[in-house]
């Protein structure tokens, strides 16, 4: 029989709904409360074996910080004996041989409904995690990080109807498993491993994503800076500029001119190899960061900079997955943000209409984003009505979106009714958010 440590979770307790709910979260403070309360594991043992002071332990029950490391996470899971796949890894070496891998739910014909017919009473933030990853070959090859970028393609479309409080832990629990292949695996040439540090940077950047949409702002800073940095090991000059614009996205809040540096430097990336959603991109988010400065003449620039990119793209010209969603609909959103962050409501509505209505309701949480916007621009323009009647078809969208964004964008907006809620329809939608 193989060794079993003092601190193994019995199996009643890992089939314990609350416990699951916990590993798969990466909740393990209250891991540790549930293994000490259920099972009379006492956090000085855990201590011992997890390598943690017995004091981090305590806090981490208390409900004080997480543990996010990658090392750490599998020395937990190897010191309670959990299955890897029920914290995002891979099945540990001490497992039994055969056990049963769970469902793989990344699949081309993945959707919403089916998501939401797999996830338990638990959450979709527990049930999403659980996603099999075979292991790795013995050599690693280009066909193998092949297969890796159409995985992480595929998880990437969650992102589409899922906030990211739901598919954090999914892209971080990529990034681990990426990083563990890239530290330990033997690779068949230097080619193979330099697609493997840019997949990891392209995967990190999705988990800074999903971090920054949580509400999570400081893990989604860390995540784009670890991507910057491999983006430049890998040579990967589109990722790198893409690293820099995520950087300057998350800086605007706090450091508007910081932001605009981040997003000017992102721009100087781009060459005549660079394709033209990539490029679409860049100077959209530099507009954007301009927009939010209060600086017109950067915006316009650069907006009409991300219009001749895509108006020049080329037919069959290869575009990166991660960027390939910038299309002439996503532009249209994007300046008419910028034209309501600048005040201009007559240059927004119009384009932000035209845009929205184009836009699917299956992307809730974005469209719900946008429709703020453009209810802000109504509002700017005098038209208090039609405001109101944007602000609940937003708020309609929101609801059960597992993102904080959209009603941190919804709440100053109904702020600003509230002094018109003598008229009907800014009556309704307040009364509507009261409770």
């Amino acid at each position: 029989m193989s060794y079993q440590p003092p601190t193994a979770l019995p199996r009643d307790l890992l089939d314990d709904a609350a416990m699951q709910h916990a590993l798969s979260t990466h909740d393990f403070g209250t891991v540790f409360r549930l293994a000490r309360e259920r099972a009379g594991i006492s956090y000085s043992r855990i201590a011992t074996e997890c390598d943690i002071k017995p004091d981090r332990v305590g806090t981490l029950a208390r409900g004080q910080g997480r543990i996010s490391s990658f090392g750490k996470i599998v020395q937990i899971a190897d010191a309670l004996r959990v299955p890897g796949h029920m914290v995002g890894l891979a099945p540990r070496p001490w497992e039994a041989d055969g056990a049963p891998a769970p469902q793989d739910w990344t699949g081309p014909d993945l959707h919403r409904r089916t998501i939401l017919q797999v996830a338990t009473a638990s959450g979709l933030a527990a049930a999403l995690p659980a996603l099999h990853h075979a292991a790795p070959p013995a050599r690693i090859t280009n066909s193998y990080v092949d297969r890796l970028r159409e995985r992480t393609a595929r998880l990437r479309r969650l992102d589409d109807i899922l906030g990211g409080a739901d598919t954090y832990r999914v892209y971080l629990a990529e990034v681990q498993r990426t990083k563990a292949v890239l530290q330990r695996g033997s690779f068949a040439g230097e080619d193979a491993r330099r697609r493997l540090t840019a997949l990891l940077a392209e995967q990190a950047q999705q988990a800074g994503w999903a971090a920054f949409d949580g509400g999570r702002g400081k893990e989604a800073a860390s995540l784009y800076q670890e991507s910057r940095a491999y983006a430049q090991e890998a040579g990967d000059t589109d990722l790198y500029g893409n690293s820099l614009a995520f950087l300057a996205y998350g800086t605007l809040a706090h450091d508007r001119r910081t932001a605009v540096t981040f997003a000017q430097d992102s721009c100087a990336t781009i060459t005549s190899r660079t394709p033209a959603t990539v490029r679409a991109l860049l100077y959209e988010r530099l507009a954007w960061a301009c927009a939010v400065d209060g600086q017109p003449a950067g915006t316009e620039a650069a907006l009409d900079s991300a219009r001749k990119a895509l108006e020049t793209a080329q037919d069959g010209e290869p575009q990166p997955d991660w960027s390939v969603w910038v299309d002439r609909t996503e532009l249209g959103i994007m300046t008419g943000r910028c034209w309501t962050e600048l005040a201009r409501p007559l240059r927004a509505v119009p384009v932000l209409t035209v845009a929205l209505g184009q836009y699917p309701d299956e992307y809730a949480r974005d469209k719900s984003l946008y429709l703020s916007w453009l209810a802000e621009a109504f509002l700017t323009a005098g038209e208090v009505e039609e405001a109101a009647a944007t602000t609940d078809r937003a708020l309609d969208l929101a609801t059960g979106v597992a993102s904080i964004r959209p009603m941190q964008r919804i709440a100053p907006v109904l702020e600003s009714l509230r002094p018109h809620g003598q008229i009907p329809a800014v009556r309704t939608v307040l009364e509507r958010t009261a409770l």
